[in-house]
């Protein structure tokens, strides 16, 4: 009998570019004295900047909507609100 292969379903991590960035040379020491992942700290900091970027981006794009949603709400108020139990 052949083993049956089972899909993962992990969460497969984008390819990457490698690049070069400069850094003080207090702060490159000091990131290796403690062990600190350059790479991964930039990525996730970079995609926390990005984020906060997007996000105005966003609203600005959805206002529209977010407004006519808010007028319904307040003339109708909120969906299924007399099931919430808060």
């Amino acid at each position: 009998m052949k083993p049956v292969r089972v899909a993962s379903h992990a969460a497969k991590t984008p390819p990457k570019k490698a690049t070069s960035i400069s850094l003080a040379m207090d702060v490159y020491v000091d990131a290796k004295k403690f062990g600190i992942n350059i790479s991964q700290v930039c990525e996730q900091r970079l995609r926390e900047e990005i984020q906060a970027r997007r996000g105005p981006i966003w609203n600005e794009l959805h206002a529209d909507f977010i407004a006519t949603y808010n007028k319904q709400v307040e003339a109708e108020g909120v969906a299924l609100q007399e099931w919430r139990g808060f």
